[in-house]
């Protein structure tokens, strides 16, 4: 089996990547959307963030229980709720949540799915052998003022967070303009122009997750298990990053890059200010938070939206295909090879196609099982480049 790549500099690196967009920009789409998918508009940039207030609130799933015996915990806010994370530990199915309006009081109790579920590698521990511990979830609010929380039996650690991303209180940070950068030929929106607040990376100042570096050996797709047809996908990207950075207290946001309905590839968790996103200087990719145990030297990438009944939009599809393209070859990686991915802080070892998805290192539904079933041929569109 094909050995883990050693690290390539960062003149190979922009060498290989440049080389791939000139080629991938010269070649004609080859995937279209699924029928009733319908691909979001193509304005270049990304609406420019208004705010980014947030609240963590932590209650013990001991703290009060409903008539039917489960936990229980409700929260009110004093400023529009445009998400709700949501995370904890044991049982993941008959957990849900009742949202409150202002005006119309609660609403209906809507089931809450395991999401997306990553976290830091551990020495060993659960993870390690392929489960997930516990379950997140990112739940669209639509400016609630509140919200009950309702877990099975079982569960603890309970942890939410109430964020406001679209107009919270004005930053006194600057922020870069909007519009997508440049990096060889291919169009990404860095941290800045997404409206990523840096100094939610820092914890009593001090930074929470400091960058750690590893040869790149596979690559892992996901889906944000968030609503689809999104009218604000930065605003839904900057609800990942603070439920992810705070909430979960992982420092920053778990996935290396993120891609919208309309193809926009968003710039994830920081490595550096030496302009090549997800690596640092030498070629190395930064270690990221999305698949827990599996972490160092994988990479990964997450469509925004909801995959278990439908395919991701042709131009999201182009994207990854892109996106997949320049990194195997940059990294002198086969993208159709199976391949045992060996963690170096951990040492643990997992058969897995090079091209993975979320659900084949860990036990989760990411990322959704209409675009799991169409990996085979992705990776095939990305070794066709």
């Amino acid at each position: 089996m094909p050995n883990p790549s050693p690290a390539v500099s960062r003149r190979t690196l922009v060498t290989a990547i440049g080389a791939t967009a000139a080629a991938i920009a010269a070649a004609p789409a080859a995937h279209a959307a699924a029928p009733g998918s319908s691909p979001a508009p193509s304005a270049p940039g990304a609406p420019a963030p208004a705010g980014g207030a947030a609240r963590t609130v932590t209650v013990p799933a001991t703290r009060a229980r409903s008539a039917a015996g489960r936990a229980a915990a409700g929260v009110r806010a004093d400023f529009p709720i445009h998400y709700v994370g949501v995370s904890w530990d044991g049982p993941r199915r008959g957990a849900a949540i009742r949202l409150h309006h202002e005006g119309t009081g609660a609403g209906a109790w809507q089931p809450l799915a395991a999401g997306c579920a990553g976290g830091p590698d551990q020495p060993g521990g659960a993870a390690a052998a392929g489960t997930a511990a516990g379950a997140t979830v990112l739940v669209p609010a639509g400016g609630a003022v509140g919200y009950d929380l309702r877990l099975p039996d079982g569960a603890a650690n309970l942890r939410s967070s109430a964020l406001d991303t679209t107009a919270g209180p004005a930053r006194t940070a600057v922020i870069s303009p909007t519009v997508p950068v440049t990096f060889c030929g291919v169009q990404y929106l860095s941290r800045a122009a997404w409206g990523a607040d840096e100094s939610k990376r820092f914890k009593n100042g001090v930074e929470n997750s400091p960058a750690k570096y590893y040869p790149v050996q596979t690559l892992t797709v996901h889906h944000t298990d968030t609503p689809n047809a999104d009218a604000d996908p930065a605003a839904t990207v900057r609800a990942i990053y603070e439920y992810h950075a705070i909430t979960q207290d992982w420092g920053d946001i778990g996935y290396h890059f993120l891609i919208d309905e309309a193809g926009r590839i968003y710039e994830g968790r920081w490595s550096g200010d030496d302009g090549i996103p997800a690596h640092d200087i030498n070629g190395n990719g930064v270690t990221a938070f999305h698949t827990a145990g599996f972490n160092s030297g994988n990479l990964g990438i997450a469509l925004l939206g909801t995959l278990s009944g439908r395919q991701p939009t042709a131009k999201a599809r182009r994207s990854l295909t892109l996106l997949l393209a320049l990194l195997t070859r940059a990294h002198g990686l086969d993208p159709q090879a199976h391949v045992t991915f060996t963690n170096p802080v951990n040492g643990v070892t997992k058969p897995v196609d090079l091209i993975s998805g979320h659900r084949d290192w860990l036990a989760t539904d990411c990322p959704g099982g209409d675009f799991y079933a169409t990996l085979p041929a992705l990776r095939a569109e990305v070794a066709a480049v």
